[in-house]
């Protein structure tokens, strides 16, 4: 059973004391890799990804037999500021839209044999406009952060999650803004398609929240309940949650990569267990993966969030450990090893 938390201290206390990977099943997944009928390195990143899933999962022969999809809905009160091509009233829409099976989403998570989940979270309640004042109170961030907590199933063995939430790009490129500097234009991107002139709004909301906020802002923590919202901030507990059942995390498009580098920003080691599953078409996640130290598994061209290129990514790690657990040795095969 995972530890609670009912502030954000103990949040962060929480995040401190993460288990590690296993070192065993690393080392007997790197030792059967060597084994196998094929020269040293010839399946490429492939190996790397069966041997990170291995250790994580404590296993050194593994499979995905379970992974899981969730998508978290929030709405924001920045949107009255004119940062989005859409009403807010979409997102609702299109949470009723996955529940039916719909959505882009409902297809790659079908497709690729994922369990998924939808969680909206007040949407009749949007968090406030940040460039008034914060986002959430700690509270609220706390109530958030817990329902993305509780999501993770219990015999999920790989997670992704998206989101949907109108405005939330915004949100993301503030988060990012206040993190790691720069300017307020370098993070800010088209999002559900701002011609010129509604790129240039955006940005100057981005820059007048991080301003007010930035010397409140200690850690990642403290972002995410100025700048962040509740969808992002559910993403943001799950990929927590993740960490300490050992469930590794396959990172979606830019909004969820913002989620994830405010965990980072509290704990430099709290997202040893994710991969970037792809890298989207949003202007600032080419950036924001470097910041983080990631190198993303597809480039498509998406920019949909919703999890889907993260949903498109599981495929990949399912076949880098049919190779890794289901290849014979040079032994097995009679093959000579050269």
């Amino acid at each position: 059973m995972l530890p609670d938390f009912h502030d954000l201290d103990q949040f962060r206390a929480i995040l401190a004391g993460a288990p590690e990977p296993d070192a065993v099943s690393r080392a007997g997944a790197e030792a059967r890799n060597g084994q196998l009928t094929k020269p040293p390195g010839a399946l490429g990143r492939l190996e790397d990804l069966a041997i990170w899933y291995a250790a994580w999962r404590g296993d050194p022969r593994p499979r995905v037999e379970a992974p899981q999809v969730i998508v978290f809905a929030g709405n924001h009160g920045v949107t009255a500021r004119g940062v989005s091509a859409f009403p807010a009233d979409v997102t609702a829409q299109m949470v009723a839209n996955f529940r039916v099976g719909g959505a882009a989403i409902n297809q790659l998570a079908q497709a690729a044999g994922a369990r998924m989940d939808v969680i909206a979270l007040e949407l009749d309640r949007p968090t406030a406009d940040f460039t008034q004042g914060r986002a959430m109170s700690e509270a609220e961030l706390c109530d958030a952060l817990r329902t993305g907590w509780a999501a993770v199933g219990e015999d999920a063995d790989l997670l992704v999650v998206g989101e949907m939430g109108i405005g939330n790009t915004t949100s993301a490129a503030a988060l990012c803004h206040a993190l790691y500097g720069g300017e307020a234009g370098d993070w800010t991107g088209r999002g559900t398609g701002l011609d010129d002139a509604g790129m240039a709004q955006k940005a100057q909301v981005v820059a007048q929240a991080v301003e007010l906020h930035k010397p409140q802002i200690g850690d990642g923590l403290d972002a995410l309940a100025r700048l962040g919202g509740r969808e992002i901030a559910a993403m943001a507990g799950a990929i927590a949650a993740a960490r300490l059942r050992r469930i590794p995390v396959l990172l979606d498009g830019f909004i969820c990569c913002a989620a994830a580098a405010c965990l980072k920003a509290v704990n430099a080691r709290a997202l040893d267990h994710t991969l970037a599953g792809h890298q989207s078409a949003e202007q600032a996640h080419p950036a924001l993966l470097a910041r983080l130290g990631l190198e993303p598994l597809l480039s498509l061209g998406l920019r949909l969030g919703e999890g889907s290129g993260a949903a498109l990514a599981i495929p990949v790690l399912r076949g880098a450990l049919a190779c890794h657990s289901g290849m014979a040795t040079f032994d097995e095969a009679g093959v000579s090893a050269g």
